[in-house]
């Protein structure tokens, strides 16, 4: 209990404190007056004095910033760089993968992608070393001898060896896998004589054979226990491909079901195993079109990056300063094969007046962008062409009169011809595509002035490939690969129309001894004066039958929407030779500093 004094003691101490607290706040309230409101009539006099001061502290502030961040600017410089995902749309459809069937533009490029060969084509079109280290050729011009590089991987991370090289052209080589590949591999020895070295034994000389070690290498340990006759149809070739290119496989997505809309996309992934180093750009989508005119509409609208092979670039993106487009020269050539077998086309005189009744020159002037024309089964610059010997054309009095000849006659009152009451006509097939549907259409126009009804049929590539393999045309407006060595055997000599023909590239169907003479003699020889010369036979034979119509020699048409930086081809032998450096290629640019 608290007594008296205790409570007494307590309450003199609260009043103590009280009256502190009393007098704090009224000395608090005289210095407020006194120091702050007081001077407050003074502080409006310096105002201007103050602001000047505030602003000038303002500006010194603003242009110190300014200054910095120049002078980081003046530091750094766009610089390419890793990273970022790349869509790349090219028409066609995606069917196989497997570098023993791969053919078209999808499956093509896809391939590419996914794996290497031996040899390829650098940016200049030179044939450099890929898988292999380097490689030699005896001095009979018949065993060549080709060195692995050291620590090649597949993309499961298994060694590439010399084993999968051997079991991938035997694979070839097999009749039961009908690699559309066979007929270049006949009669070739293949054989690995030890863990690096590969030993390819020709039957005879040819001169062009380093070309065909650019095909895809396959696993052996994959597909070893794949019987070859079930090789096409492997799920390897669609769903689970194993390369040793720069990019792996991840998967492929139809898009649509409807047939005429049909798209796909496939998607890779970059392989950290490469032997050059992995890709810089993190994924690669390629998405496949039915039709040119929805892959430019994807393009317009910038569903995807770039688009390959374009015949034109589409008139919206013409003036656009985010579009670079590049034209790259094939070592292609187009032509219109006559199929030489049928009845409209087994008499040389109608062949010889179709090509005379065309003037080449007008139809390449409207193409929109600048070709080269050809003269015949070689190009400008290539082994073996001769100037002096080209097809003849422009000339419709003589086509006339060669149709007369022939019994093809016009009627009176009616401008096409006939021949014992049978019309002169045929159909021109050929790609759906907006430069070849002009062309096509011009060939029809100028026949038409000879009398001539032609009726053209534009194919979607699925279709087309089938009518190729097939030869179930009159006549076909398509293009052909060259490629760096002018080795024509497979377009022009009579064993590559036969049915038994694995690839049948022979479109003409065109059977010529002289022709098929020279054409071996001049695969078999390494000198250029020796194969030039006897190629001469063959151009002689080409100009006097008149198995084609050659047109011109095309570009490789390649259009991206803003930024690629590493695409610089030369010059190119199939649309596919544009991944040859695709490792390099960077879509990402950032500032970064720059470097002493």
């Amino acid at each position: 209990m608290i007594d008296r004094t205790t409570k007494l003691r307590w309450r003199r101490r609260f009043r103590r404190s009280k009256k502190q607290v009393e007098e704090f706040g009224s000395q608090t309230d005289d210095n407020l007056e006194k120091h702050f409101f007081g001077r407050l009539s003074k502080l409006a006099k310096v105002r201007r004095f103050v602001a000047s001061w505030i602003i000038l502290l303002g500006l010194l502030v603003g242009g110190v910033f300014y200054q910095a961040r120049a002078l980081g600017q003046y530091y750094l410089q766009p610089t390419p760089t890793p990273g970022g995902i790349f869509t790349e749309g090219v028409v066609g459809t995606f069917t196989n993968i497997s570098p023993l069937y791969a053919t078209g533009n999808v499956d093509g490029s896809v391939e590419r992608l996914v794996f290497s060969g031996l040899l390829k084509f650098d940016q200049n079109n030179k044939l450099v070393g890929d898988l292999a280290q380097g490689w030699s050729v005896d001095e009979t011009g018949k065993i060549y001898t080709v060195t692995l590089k050291d620590d090649i991987f597949w993309h499961d991370g298994q060694t590439l060896t010399t084993e999968d090289v051997v079991f991938t052209y035997k694979m070839i080589q097999n009749p039961d896998a009908k690699s559309p590949l066979a007929s270049s591999w006949q009669g070739i020895k293949v054989s690995a004589s030890d863990e690096s070295t590969v030993v390819f034994t020709l039957p005879s000389i040819l001169s062009a054979f380093p070309y065909s070690l650019t095909n895809g290498i396959v696993p052996k340990h994959v597909l070893d226990n794949t019987p070859p006759s079930q090789l096409r149809s492997s799920p390897f070739n669609t769903r689970n491909p194993i390369g040793s290119g720069p990019y792996k496989w991840e998967a492929v997505e139809v898009t649509t079901v409807n047939e005429d809309a049909r798209e796909q996309r496939i998607a890779l992934v970059p392989n950290p195993l490469y032997k050059d180093g992995a890709p810089k750009i993190d994924r690669f989508i390629m998405r496949s079109f039915s039709s040119e005119e929805r892959l430019s509409k994807a393009l317009i609208n910038r569903e995807v990056n770039a688009a390959a092979g374009l015949s034109t670039l589409p008139e919206p993106l013409k003036n656009d300063l985010s579009t670079k487009s590049y034209n790259v020269p094939l070592t292609s050539e187009v032509m219109t094969f006559y199929k030489t077998t049928s009845e409209m086309f087994n008499d040389v005189k109608v062949r010889q007046a179709l090509t005379l009744g065309i003037d080449v020159g007008s139809i390449l002037v409207d193409l929109g962008r600048p070709v080269l024309p050809a003269y015949g089964p070689l190009l400008k610059g290539q082994i073996g062409y001769d100037p002096a010997i080209k097809q003849q054309t422009n000339d419709k009095v003589q086509a006339a009169k060669l149709l007369d000849e022939a019994g093809w006659t016009v009627k009176k009152n009616d401008n096409k011809r006939y021949k014992d009451n049978q019309q002169l006509t045929f159909t021109l097939t050929t790609q759906d595509n907006p430069t070849y549907r002009h062309v096509a259409d011009e060939l029809k126009k100028q026949w038409y002035d000879l009398g001539v009804v032609v009726t053209v049929v534009p194919l979607r590539e699925a279709d087309l490939q089938s009518a190729l393999v097939g030869h179930t045309y009159d006549a076909l407006l398509y293009g052909i690969s060259l490629g760096a060595d002018p080795d024509v055997f497979a377009y022009w000599h009579s064993s590559q129309a036969s049915l038994q023909s694995a690839s049948r590239l022979n479109f003409s169907e065109y059977q010529s001894i002289a022709s098929d003479t020279a054409l071996e003699g001049g695969r078999t020889r390494s000198e250029d004066y020796v194969r030039t010369a006897k190629y001469k036979p063959f151009l002689e034979a080409w100009q006097q039958d008149v198995p084609a119509l050659a047109l011109y020699q095309p570009r490789y048409l390649y259009v991206v929407r803003d930024v690629l930086d590493g695409f610089s081809p030369t010059s190119m032998n199939s649309g596919a030779d544009r991944f040859n450096n695709v490792q390099n290629w960077m879509i990402r640019i950032t500032n970064q500093p720059i470097k002493d």
